[in-house]
């Protein structure tokens, strides 16, 4: 039995698990590797128990593997003949999350959850590694990366700085995520942005603090926060037009603490999310503009700080009809979407789409059971899409490396 093996039992978001994927040959163990990540979830640069799992099993496949990158970063290579050389990236990292679920393959580190499937991306990425290794049906180079710190982090921008792609120098990069909603093991993609631009903003208000009972002899800060907040609603709706989405989003209000006193200090903060450099630029000259506005007619000061963190995942044209052949020879045409309507979630993968033509795609994750969606201190990925994930890897790798 596979180190890593667990004991396959049912839980809310599979089917039983002694009908479908159990009777597939090797599923089994990709589904214990799962459960084993998802039982030991490590967050941010801290995932040094997954990456030597991962290191252990490529090398148990015969790839080269290459660690540190990223600190914990992971590449395996797989050579077989002459032809192009694909990335193929899978991110490892979880959330700072409590888990409420009570299966047995819960998490044991308390405040910590694979809450994002990024439990299931490793280990589908991992099956896929296994099989073409044995089959070897390819002809070319297949670098499979195992990312870190996706969530917040720049984990991929982390991987580029540390040499990624001057050591391994792919033709195209195709990532994956799974996406509860869609349909179980279907498969979804759109040329061009598929999900959006992550910024974050921090905006600290100064006034003079004061009594409550006394509100005219300082500057109301909490005051002058809440309306910012409101007028910050305007940008979206009437400078952004309307046919491209865009989102402001005041997250975090920190001021006072105390019932009598009116505090000296506030401090917002919160998230833009865009496609587009220029409504980018639209949002962030309006945030400071409204900011300005707000401490004259408050008679307060502010600071702003502005951080552009995540740039918009941009599928290119040729990589997303390399990526729909694959997926539609692995899933089946009545099973791909092509033309999903993009996320303004985000994602690091697009980083590496900055720097290599590429795509990233959704697997469908089944339905949204009881409201659970990524994020959710109940969530599971699902079992019963694995087998699905590594059809695909698979097919993707032929797509894109045919034997002569």
């Amino acid at each position: 039995m596979n180190l890593y093996m667990q004991k396959n039992k049912t839980h809310p978001n599979s089917g039983d698990m002694t009908n479908g994927i159990s009777s597939i040959k090797g599923i089994e163990d990709v589904v214990g590797w799962r459960r084993h990540l998802h039982k030991h979830p490590e967050t941010a640069f801290e995932e040094f128990q997954t990456s030597e799992m991962v290191a252990d099993l490529l090398k148990s496949f015969g790839l080269e593997v290459h660690r540190g990158l990223a600190t914990t970063g992971v590449v395996g290579v797989l050579r077989n003949g002459e032809g192009p050389m694909i990335g193929l990236r899978a991110d490892m990292d979880a959330l700072h999350l409590e888990e409420n679920n009570n299966f047995d393959h819960r998490s044991v580190h308390e405040g910590r959850m694979h809450a994002c499937g990024h439990d299931g991306h490793t280990a589908m990425l991992l099956g896929a590694a296994r099989d073409l290794s044995k089959e070897l049906n390819f002809s070319g180079t297949i670098v499979f990366i195992f990312q870190p710190a996706e969530e917040n982090e720049a984990g991929a921008l982390s991987m580029i700085e540390g040499g990624l792609f001057e050591k391994f120098p792919v033709d195209a990069v195709y990532g994956l995520h799974n996406w509860p909603g869609m349909a179980a093991g279907s498969f979804g993609v759109c040329k061009g942005p598929i999900m959006a631009a992550l910024d974050l903003f921090e905006i600290k208000i100064i006034g003079q603090g004061t009594h409550a009972a006394m509100p005219h002899l300082g500057t109301d800060v909490l005051l002058a926060a809440a309306e910012l907040t409101s007028d910050f609603q305007s940008i979206v709706s009437r400078a952004i037009d309307p046919q491209q989405a865009s989102v402001v989003s005041v997250t975090q209000m920190h001021g006072g603490n105390a019932w009598n006193v009116i505090p000296a200090e506030v401090i917002l903060r919160g998230c833009t999310r865009h496609f587009t450099a220029q409504n980018q630029k639209i949002i962030r000259d309006l945030l400071s503009l409204k900011a300005e506005g707000m401490s004259k007619s408050h008679g307060v000061d502010h600071e702003m700080n502005y951080m552009e963190r995540y740039p918009a995942t941009v599928n290119t044209e040729l990589e997303t009809s390399i990526a729909v052949q694959a997926a539609i020879k692995a899933l089946g045409l009545e099973k791909v979407d092509d033309n999903v309507v993009a996320s303004l979630g985000s994602e690091d993968f697009g980083f590496m789409l900055k720097e290599k033509p590429g795509c990233y795609g959704w697997l469908g994750n089944g339905p949204l059971k009881g409201g659970c969606m990524l994020h959710s201190p109940t969530y599971d990925f699902n079992d019963e899409i694995i087998p699905a994930g590594i059809a695909y890897w698979k097919a993707l790798a032929q797509t894109c490396l045919p034997l002569a």
